[in-house]
């Protein structure tokens, strides 16, 4: 029998396991699992409901491990969940210049995150932090369009080794109360490295350079970190206008 022919072995050291929760959760967990303790004394009706719900905190904060594609000219997603728009677009303000993304219009991916989806976000490309902008704002639904430009966000310029630069934003959304940063300009980051968190819904959007081919479609759910956004010389797929 040739070594084709074996049957597949097990690795024993391999399995799943239960992913990290991030330490900003803690506290959250920590606040509902109190809050468990007091309704078992004091309204024993409530019990199940709050254990529910300290579960869904937990989860919510979930930080999963990720493998990253290895390869030039890839653009990583940088959250979980479903991309709901694909268009050419002006480039917000804040990330127009010469020190930014330029002023030409460029495509925007946006990717909408539930409250089940992980929320730790993740840099699209490896490189170089140039900008971070923190813009208060108002708290509407962040799959409507106009959520990127009137709700809390934050913006993201990362400039690769080739000096092709990569814009994301974080936007908060009706839940979303809080967007948390990783990094600050002049970091260096690898690609798929944790920059970010949004608590409790939101939105990410990505603005991909102009030599990039967007290699996702509309309903499509990305993973953060793994998923290809876009890809130099890629081949753009059917229905999709660069």
């Amino acid at each position: 029998m040739s070594s084709f022919d074996k049957p597949p072995v097990a690795n024993p050291t391999i399995r799943w396991r239960f992913p990290d929760m991030h330490p900003e959760g803690r506290k959250y967990v920590l606040i509902a699992g109190v809050v468990v303790m007091l309704s078992l004394i004091f309204w024993d009706f409530w019990a199940w409901p709050l254990i529910g719900l300290t579960l869904w905190v937990a989860a919510f904060f979930r930080d999963p491990v990720r493998v990253t594609p290895a390869g030039e000219g890839l653009i990583i997603a940088p959250a979980d969940g479903l991309i709901t728009m694909i268009e050419r677009v002006p480039v917000p303000r804040e990330l127009a210049g010469e020190n930014g993304l330029g002023d030409a219009p460029l495509i925007r991916v946006s990717i909408f995150m539930s409250v089940f989806d992980v929320h730790i976000n993740r840099t699209p490309i490896a490189g170089t932090i140039r900008q971070v902008v923190y813009i208060s704002g108002k708290f509407l639904n962040a799959d409507l369009d106009k959520a990127s430009e009137e709700n809390e966000r934050q913006h993201i310029v990362v400039e690769g080794r080739d000096g092709r630069r990569v814009g994301m934003t974080q936007i908060a959304g009706l839940v979303a109360r809080r967007i948390l940063g990783f990094v600050k300009p002049g970091d260096m980051v690898a690609t798929g490295q944790r920059v970010g968190l949004i608590r409790f819904g939101s939105r990410v959007d990505v603005y991909l350079p102009d030599d990039i081919a967007c290699q996702v479609a509309l309903g499509q759910r990305s993973v953060a970190g793994e998923t290809v956004l876009g890809r130099l010389g890629g081949i753009v797929p059917t229905g999709i206008s660069q």
